[in-house]
């Protein structure tokens, strides 16, 4: 049932806001030259899939956790799309292509081992990762591995639709603050 909801949303998702995608498209042309951002990301079952963001720090930065970049990386755009979370949005097309859920754990680096490790021993990766989950909403990001790998637990044993469906609400009305970059 998630999937459809999923295949769904991202659909309308990418037709509604094909004219926002523009735009920051093109801003993002004058702010880095490169606007969207890929990058191998740990998938359901742990398989590799390649993410799609619109970037959010200079083209020079280091392929790290967002923890562990510094935010000097962090360009004008970039801020001001961390901020409203619209750096997301190409995620959709993930979603679209299954590789990921609107609702699930954010998929991690295939160099955070200390989090590969926490997820596995709980059996995160059986689902598939998310744009947002309990996690986002409650501030805790991926510089907590133990942590956050106890709340994706938590978020996947009580999975219900009301609760699918608060996440999104609570992530689009701005609850949870993203993933932290050290200053």
């Amino acid at each position: 049932m998630y999937r459809l909801i999923d295949f769904v949303a991202a659909f309308f998702g990418l037709i509604l806001a094909f004219p926002i995608f523009i735009v920051v498209y093109v801003i993002g042309l004058f702010d880095t030259g490169s606007p969207l951002f890929f990058q191998e990301r740990v998938g359901m079952y742990k398989k590799p899939f390649t993410l799609v963001k619109f970037r959010t720090m200079s083209v020079e930065t280091k392929s790290v956790a967002s923890h562990l970049a510094s935010t000097a990386s962090i360009t004008k755009l970039g801020a001001f799309l961390r901020k409203t979370k619209l750096d997301e949005l190409p995620q959709l097309w993930n979603v679209l292509l299954g590789d990921m859920s609107l609702v699930g754990p954010r998929p991690n680096l295939f160099n955070q081992e200390e989090l590969i490790t926490a997820r596995s021993e709980k059996a995160i990766y059986d689902v598939r990762p998310g744009i947002t989950g309990l996690a986002q909403i409650q501030n805790i990001d991926m510089s907590t591995p133990e942590k956050l790998a106890k709340t994706d637990a938590i978020m996947i044993k009580k999975m219900s639709l009301k609760n699918y469906f608060l996440y999104i609400v609570k992530t689009i009305t701005g609850s949870g603050a993203g993933d932290a970059v050290k200053s």
